[in-house]
């Protein structure tokens, strides 16, 4: 059988399986009627993406009344739920057309109980365990390739922040192992809201894109280090919902990396980058350490003064001429149907034009979504630690 784009290990590993593996286990029997043992079969996908581009949904509730599928509002996949229709094995499907292509999140509903599809790929994101399926773009940036692969890591470092232990992902490119002398710079990437430190993984394909750069000679070869922006201490109720994640980055993360992994010393060599609500823990940290991080990386966000940031960071932009000093890159990024984006850095961006403040603005079609943010981190990439 010919190998299809679509059939790329990349747009269908997740958490739970690599290469597609969705099997059931069943006894085979043989033509004479002699039981064989238990067999694997294929299942039925829970998505497939037809080569005409539509998108064919499948679920499997032999009792159920009512099955159906839909994305979410302002997203590429509207939030129209879509009727499945049940055949005889107790399988529901459906077939829509028109979606983009790109990243989708999307639920299911049985019998008006929204529920998730262990036959479709699966991640953490909007709060909850949720499935998400990919449909192939022009551009293949992010799939897996016959080239060098980095490394990703699982680390557990102690927060004097929350009291706990923590955990990080850690990517270190092709060639970390071999070589133990050379020293890496290091980007601190964050996910959005809702989201987790594994978001950046299963859903941004950050390994692929990296390990995809690097070997076209794009990008320069550097540690990706990947928290969860959640660092609350459960003994201050009034602790905002994301607790004081800058300080844990700065007094355990980044010591616990700069001691373990090899890392090129000086700020010089230190980034940070973000999405939605990781975009504004990036400008808050970024802006209270000034210079500390001389790359910084606004994905899908806004300078806007969130009510948890007690920090007046415009201050930095009133001295034009030290804030280019400190910081090299100063990058946005967003998806042109973003309206609310768009709007809000209109007068931020206005303003760095009038000042001689510079940044670096990246735009592409699409919403909030991944889609969008697996371009940014592509470009930003591109231009940081050269």
């Amino acid at each position: 059988m010919a190998y299809k784009y679509s059939d790329n290990e990349a747009l269908h590993t997740d958490g739970l399986f690599f290469d597609a593996a969705r099997l059931k286990m069943q006894l085979y029997i043989d033509e004479k009627g002699n039981n064989k043992g238990p067999r694997h079969f294929w299942e039925n996908p829970g998505v497939k993406i037809e080569d005409n581009g539509d998108v064919t949904f499948c679920f499997y509730a032999p009792h159920a009344k009512e099955v159906s599928v839909g994305g979410f509002q302002g997203s590429a996949m509207t939030g129209k739920r879509h009727e499945m229709t049940k055949d005889e094995d107790g399988y529901w499907w459906v077939t829509v057309s028109g979606i983009p292509a790109g990243f989708h999140y999307h639920e299911y509903f049985v019998d008006g109980t929204c529920v998730i599809n262990p036959q479709a790929p699966v991640g953490y994101g909007a709060h909850k365990v949720i499935n998400y399926f990919n449909i192939p773009e022009e551009s293949d940036f992010y799939i897996l390739k016959d080239v060098p692969h980095g490394t990703l890591r699982i680390e557990h470092f102690y927060s004097s922040v929350t009291g706990r232990h923590r955990d990080c992902w850690v990517y270190t490119p092709p060639g970390y192992d071999e070589d133990r002398e050379k020293e890496y710079p290091v980007l601190y990437l964050q996910h959005g809201g809702g989201e987790n430190e594994t978001g950046w993984v299963w859903q941004g394909k950050v390994n692929y894109i990296m390990d995809n750069l690097i070997a076209e000679n794009q990008c320069r070869p550097m540690i990706i280090v990947m928290n969860s922006l959640y660092c609350v201490n459960h003994d201050k109720e009034e602790e905002f919902l994301a607790g004081d994640f800058d300080s844990m980055l700065i007094k355990d993360c980044i010591p616990f990396i700069e001691k373990n992994f090899r890392v090129a010393p000086g700020n010089e060599n230190r980034a940070m980058a973000g999405l939605s609500m990781g975009s504004y823990q990036t400008t808050m940290t970024t802006m209270r350490h000034l210079g500390y991080f001389p790359y910084i990386g606004i994905f899908s966000g806004t300078l806007e003064r969130r009510w948890y940031c007690d920090f007046d960071y415009y201050k930095n932009f009133e001295d034009p001429e030290a804030f280019n000093e400190k910081v090299k890159l100063f990058f946005f990024g967003y998806g042109e149907q973003e309206e609310r984006i768009v709007k809000g850095l209109e007068k931020d961006l206005k303003m760095f034009d009038e000042r001689g403040i510079r940044y670096t603005l990246y735009t592409c079609p699409g919403y909030h979504e991944w889609t969008v943010w697996r371009k940014c981190l592509k470009e930003f990439a591109k231009l940081i630690f050269r």
